[in-house]
């Protein structure tokens, strides 16, 4: 796996691009000398988690053959200072599924996700606790 980044601006405007192509912009906050023109670095990471998952959880339940509708899910990260680094102490994820989805089915497709298959998550492991529920048709799911 290989990424090149080459930087677009004067600031800290960065383009990103993988091996097949596909181009993330990277920038940091106006606060922070940028000019908010792509996501941040620690943004990426949380979207690199809710990703992981979504992919390892929609594979599980197709396999299942579990009919989702929807699939959405939103993604906290809380940090905490570490020396002049704020890398992430908790990180919370809430998915939203809709569809002809058996609920015990959905909380062991998450479950499976985050102890077994998330490269994602099991990376940030050893620094991060990750927090996650489940939501299927409007109804929380015990963990």
């Amino acid at each position: 796996m290989k990424i090149t980044l080459n930087r677009v601006n004067d600031n800290y405007h960065f383009e990103l691009k993988n091996e097949r192509g596909h181009i993330v912009n990277l920038d940091s906050r106006p606060e922070s000398g940028g000019n908010d023109m792509g996501a941040s670095p620690m943004e990426l990471v949380l979207m690199g988690v809710a990703g992981c998952s979504a992919i390892d959880m929609i594979s599980i339940l197709k396999k299942q053959r579990q009919e989702i509708t929807s699939f959405k899910a939103e993604v906290e990260g809380e940090r905490i200072q570490v020396g002049e680094a704020k890398p992430f102490k908790d990180i919370y994820l809430v998915f939203y599924l809709e569809g002809e989805i058996k609920e015990d089915k959905a909380a062991k497709a998450a479950q499976l996700s985050f102890d077994k298959y998330c490269s994602v998550s099991k990376t940030l492991e050893p620094t991060a606790t990750i927090h996650y529920m489940v939501v299927v048709n409007g109804v929380e799911l015990a963990k």
